[in-house]
């Protein structure tokens, strides 16, 4: 396994570098964002609420085109997806990566071209792979040997369906343990160390009904340095060489994950996606030309970095407790909507919006309602010290792997999303309400 560290490049230490582009104060503690103020968001539609703010998600996946104008840029659904996303990443020239029937069906039934869209798992059911099928999934990434026996039996002696294989580089990247998923002994992809990797690729092509069209490999989440990536594209050329050798196989898909960290509070570090386009082409090409490679077509699967930073989280405070030296702010959600700071000690930068603080700053833990002591928002923050019941937060970077990752714990429901654009506020996903909740339970 491969440790790769280096500096990262760092988000400028401004109160709203880490808010979508249009986040503005007209005057002091009004926050509008698409030109909408989040107090009256929060006022139409209730709190919790997400706020999507669509020129940020459209400026974003166009920033990756222009970036990687010769990849092919997938987004990650399993970040967050809705119907107006599929719209939006369709619209901007993305494609898909999605995890499940349940994503794919969505993307498929909304209107998206099925031959855009890439399948992968560590553990796919028949149904993913059915669906898949069905509806004409362009490639499926495999990701364990029984796949392969399972999926050549399914398409069919007659039939034809792209393949990748999912390597593991064995490189160690990203921003917590639990979504480090470059190195070996886990449960994501196969080894090139024991050879799994290398015999599943031999499998694959003695079956005809399946056409391998490349490698793909993804290194973790939050990842905010360029040097991983290059260490990837050293280790997945040199066994795209090894099996040209062996087998005389020129793979034209080199497929590199996601992973590319954003900032959640002013000041963190954040990917450069700029000199990660630059640094990655040159690996490549130089990786390619040195192993006497024709080089791939490079695909990336970016969903946090598009997806994130274009999402706000808007919550009502519930109730201001002191106890012992601290302060805790309950709101009116917490980890059944968002059980990222419980899961990996994720930290944000809340924001009091709709008045001015009339008090000097004090350090609060903003905490949710649930019935764990681990329900933390927002661990020790500055709010005005008079912050009270029926004050609005806003949490920044909130648009990726908060609702997509809810719950249905205390049966609270999950919140609605909200799009604003232009001045204008309209409802994507509605409220979970209680109805929603009781017309699943069926038994006596």
């Amino acid at each position: 396994m491969t440790a790769v560290h280096e500096p990262a490049v760092t988000a400028p230490a401004d109160a709203l570098s880490v808010w979508p582009a249009s986040a503005a104060e007209p005057r002091a503690g009004e926050l509008t964002v698409g030109g909408v103020p989040l107090a009256e968001v929060a006022d139409r539609f209730g709190t919790p609420v997400y706020v999507l703010d669509e020129d940020e998600v459209r400026a974003r996946c166009r920033t990756y085109r222009q970036l990687f104008p010769d990849a092919e840029v997938l987004y990650a659904a399993k970040a967050f997806l809705c119907r107006a996303m599929v719209h939006w990443v369709a619209e901007e020239g993305l494609g898909l990566d999605v995890c499940s029937a349940g994503e794919l069906e969505l993307a498929v039934t909304t209107g998206f071209p099925p031959e855009r869209i890439v399948l992968h798992g560590n553990a796919k059911s028949p149904r993913d792979l059915d669906t898949a099928l069905r509806l004409g999934v362009g490639r499926i990434v495999i990701d364990s040997p029984s796949e392969i026996a399972r999926l050549a039996a399914a398409v069919g002696p007659g039939g034809h369906q792209k393949v990748m294989v999912r390597v593991v580089p064995g490189i160690s990247a990203g921003g917590h343990e639990k979504i480090r998923t470059g190195t070996d002994d886990q449960k994501f992809g196969l080894s090139v160390t024991d050879g799994h990797a290398q015999h599943a690729m031999a499998r694959i092509l003695a079956q005809p009904q399946l056409e391998l069209t490349g490698l793909h490999c993804h290194l973790g989440s939050q990842i905010t340095g360029v040097r991983p990536y290059l260490a990837a594209v050293r280790r997945m050329t040199g066994l795209m060489a090894r099996l040209h050798a062996q087998h005389g196989l020129v793979l034209p898909e080199l497929d590199l994950g996601g992973g590319h960290g954003i900032a959640y509070r002013p000041g963190e570090p954040a990917l450069d996606l700029t000199l990660l386009a630059r640094k990655v082409r040159a690996e490549l090409v130089e990786a390619c030309a040195a192993a006497g490679l024709t080089v791939p077509r490079l695909v990336i699967e970016p969903g946090r970095a598009i997806a994130g930073p274009a999402g706000i989280a808007l919550y009502r405070v519930l109730a201001v407790k002191r106890s012992g030296p601290h302060t805790y702010v309950a709101v009116d959600g917490g980890m059944s909507d968002n059980p990222r700071p419980a899961l990996y000690g994720v930290r944000y930068a809340p924001r009091l919006v709709g008045r001015p603080g009339t008090a000097v700053p004090a350090p609060v833990t903003v905490v949710g309602r649930h019935c764990e002591a681990g329900d933390v928002v927002a661990a020790d923050v500055e709010l005005p010290a008079d912050v009270r019941p029926g004050d609005l937060l806003a949490v920044p970077a909130a648009g990726a792997y908060h609702l997509s990752m809810a719950s249905g714990y205390n049966l609270v429901g999950r919140p609605p999303v909200v799009a604003v654009a232009d001045g204008h506020a309209r409802l994507l996903v509605r409220r979970e309400s209680l109805d929603d909740i009781r017309s699943r339970d069926v038994g006596l």
